[in-house]
């Protein structure tokens, strides 16, 4: 089964806590990709601390190998037990998917994680042991194509109380919202941002408690080739392009004279589209078997802008609307963002003689600070990326 663990998540701290007392903890192995969700007792600081502490603790654990009684018994020796109430310094969630198809799940004193198959409910069968005298939950289990899975915090359940709900939103109020809202398109980050914003409503935007929802989705692999700028020896126009052509997966080609090239190479046709749907954006362009045709610096540019902006953004209520506008910029980033798995960046080094001086090379300079700047975020989004300069 070829995969993409696509993993993310969104948190909003309690009311008038600059700190959060969740903390979650995604760490990607040559064999397996794990997720921890912990929260700290209490809020603010004390409680980011003991999170921080057992989800580092956990994740680093795991990955490298040791068992989770191992990883247990290092947290309780570690951290203390709050003394007024005798109970634990973090309840935590972890999730471990292997490159094998196989999962993994440990709970302890959180929500139970939620799993939808094909966007419908699965219980997962867990057993429950003791470890270092806390009892723990597990299970291992078979992962499938379009499972996901959804991890939250107590904060979650507690939505609402006092205020819009008596009892807070019930932990089988909240499996069937994310049944009713399940979209096979919609990624991890989009996800636990919906399902955060929910809860913040329920709060009235006033949070009676540190928030956290993570969510793992196993998607199909994805390949996607990016070709940017024509290469630096002109003889070398035709091996480029072909080899381009024959990678596997979807096609985008940047630069008008990238076009061109592509055009002249292949024998097809350039049909430019003249209708500016943002007139700060150059339009599009249409090529046989290719799927996004789009300019370059300008639309990179901005593009660039729309994914930094879906990473670092901290409104729940952000729903990414830029992401669904027609022009170059909002495709190409919504096509690295949502589609892509695995991305290939084919980039020129030739210098554009409509732009500048080729003894003062700035939009060169600017092009390939573009580049490396996206692959940083892309990798960070958990894509596979590669960069070959011609």
């Amino acid at each position: 089964m070829s995969f993409f663990i696509d993993a993310d998540y969104e948190s909003i701290n309690k009311y008038n806590e600059e700190l959060c007392g969740d903390r979650v903890e995604i760490i990607r192995n040559k064999d397996s990709i794990v997720v921890v969700l912990a929260d700290g007792l209490g809020s603010g600081v004390k409680a980011n601390i003991l999170s921080t502490l057992t989800s580092k603790i956990i994740g680093t654990m795991l990955s490298k190998g040791s068992s989770i009684d191992e990883a247990v018994e290092t947290i309780a020796k570690t951290l203390p037990v709050c003394k007024e109430r005798g109970i634990a310094y973090s309840t935590f969630s972890i999730l471990e998917i292997f490159n094998n198809g196989e999962g993994y799940l440990v709970e302890f004193d959180n929500p139970s994680i939620i799993r939808l198959k094909n966007g419908k409910y699965v219980q997962l069968l867990k057993n429950q042991r003791i470890v270092y005298d806390k009892k723990i939950y597990e299970t291992r289990f078979k992962i499938d194509l379009d499972d996901t899975f959804i991890m939250i915090s107590d904060g979650a359940v507690h939505a609402g109380i006092g205020q819009l709900l008596n009892l807070g939103w019930q932990w089988e109020n909240i499996k069937e919202y994310t049944e009713r809202m399940y979209k096979k398109e919609l990624s991890a980050k989009s996800f636990a941002r919906l399902l955060v914003s929910v809860c913040d409503n329920l709060y009235g935007q006033k949070p009676g408690d540190d928030t956290t929802v993570a969510v793992v989705r196993v998607r199909k692999a994805q390949n996607m080739n990016i070709l940017i700028g024509p290469p630096a020896d002109k003889e070398l126009d035709n091996y480029v392009v072909n080899k381009f052509i024959s990678s596997t997966g979807k096609k985008i080609v940047c630069g008008g004279t990238t076009s061109q090239i592509v055009c002249r190479v292949l024998n097809r046709e350039l049909k430019v589209n003249l209708n500016y749907i943002n007139p700060a954006i150059p339009p599009t362009a249409e090529i046989d078997g290719i799927d996004l045709t789009c300019e370059g610096v300008l639309t990179i540019s901005k593009a660039l802008e729309h994914v930094k902006r879906y990473i670092s953004s901290k409104d729940a209520s952000h729903n990414f609307f830029y992401l669904e506008k027609g022009d170059g910029a909002s495709r190409l980033a919504k096509m690295l963002i949502e589609e892509g798995t695995s991305i290939h960046f084919f980039v020129g080094r030739a210098i554009n003689p409509a732009h500048q001086n080729p003894e003062f090379p700035l939009d060169l300079g600017l092009k390939l600070k573009l580049v490396n700047d996206m692959v940083e975020y892309l990798k960070l989004l958990g894509k596979e990326v590669i960069v070959d300069y011609f």
